[in-house]
């Protein structure tokens, strides 16, 4: 799958960065999708919970400290009967429901082709909003509910999918987790690739030891030795005909998008929620009790909702989760309020 990105002026509002897909490309999905499936990488099994939406219970069956400081912790779940689970494709991640009622979005990281676990590795974020410091109090044994796997974030081999001949990969810190499955998937298949992976030191970087049998093929750089990595640095080992995967903060993603070629395939997954560009002042209405609340030029509807609800259930914050999609008079389709927005005026939304 060759997609020609054109480098834009600012970041699409897309989270992912994608663009229109023409049918051919959809057929040429389809072809690698057969193929992969001739792998075993993609092969469906005959599984309770196939569906992207269906609620799974998992029980934490391990979990182990992943990066020097100690604050990313990776967690194998598996099926408390030890039976199968959904299979998943590199790029994937699961919604987890924490004991809390809290949902959190998660890479998966571990191997596709493991029927019965997955693995998930969490940063722990002292002044987020509790799902980290959750995750990170969870002992071997604690129950947990899942929704997916589910991919907005998919790979395309080349040869496959894909008219690149070779692979750069770009991980910053914990955006290690998609990019992992990729990783491993492009050695598997003899796939020529390199990558740069960035933090802020070597101490907060997960899974240091587990890249150590690829040394040669992976730049480790960080902001305490050389500060924050140019376009030209997160490209290092790129080539003209590479497809090029990142996963990272905005920061990191915004450099790389103005170092790209307009001509390579640029695919990536970033961190925050998509920047509102050129955003108006609106009203939002709340049909239960008629208050009505302000939305600033640059603010989403979620964040101005939630000081006066904050019962509002909502997790991914970036568009694509769907936890937050709520009523709204005259949308018959609704509105998600992390990112959707209005061009003016008042909406009443069913909350």
């Amino acid at each position: 799958m060759n997609v020609m990105l054109p480098i834009p002026e600012k970041l699409p509002p897309d989270l992912y960065g994608r663009r229109e897909r023409d049918p051919l490309l959809r057929v040429l999905e389809r072809l690698m999708n057969a193929h992969m499936h001739s792998l075993r990488f993609l092969h469906r099994r005959d599984v309770v919970g196939e569906s992207n939406d269906r609620r799974l219970p998992v029980v934490i069956m391990a979990r182990r400290v992943e990066a020097h400081d100690e604050n990313v912790v990776s967690f194998i779940l598996a099926a408390p009967d030890g039976g199968e689970l959904p299979t998943w494709r590199a790029g994937a991640h699961i919604d987890v429901e924490m004991p809390s009622g809290r949902t959190r979005q998660y890479s998966l990281c571990g191997d596709p082709a493991d029927s019965k676990r997955y693995r998930i590795a969490v940063r722990r974020i002292p002044n987020g909003e509790g799902g980290s410091i959750e995750m990170h109090e969870l002992a071997p044994g604690s129950r947990l509910t899942i929704r997916g796997p589910r991919n907005a974030f998919a790979f395309a081999v080349p040869g496959h999918g894909s008219a690149a001949e070779h692979l750069h990969f770009v991980a910053g810190g914990i955006g290690i987790t998609p990019i992992l499955p990729m990783m491993r998937l492009a050695h598997r298949l003899g796939v020529d690739w390199s990558m740069v992976y960035t933090g802020r030191s070597k101490d907060s970087l997960p899974f240091l030891g587990e890249l150590a049998e690829f040394r040669s093929r992976i730049a480790v750089v960080t902001d305490d030795e050389g500060g924050m990595p140019s376009a030209e640095v997160l490209l290092t080992g790129s080539r003209s005909d590479s497809a090029i995967y990142a996963c990272g903060p905005m920061p990191m993603i915004d450099t790389l998008g103005k170092g790209v070629q307009a001509d390579s395939e640029f695919h990536f997954e970033r961190f925050s929620p998509p920047p509102i560009v050129n955003g108006v002042e609106f009203e939002v209405e709340l049909a239960d009790t008629g208050q009505r609340i302000t939305v600033a030029a640059n603010q989403s509807v979620l964040d101005a909702v939630k000081p006066f609800r904050p019962d509002l259930a909502y997790s991914c914050k970036q568009g694509f989760c769907g936890t937050c999609r709520v009523g709204v008079e005259g949308r018959p389709e609704g509105m998600l309020i992390c990112t959707e927005r209005s061009a003016g005026g008042r909406l009443v939304l069913d909350i």
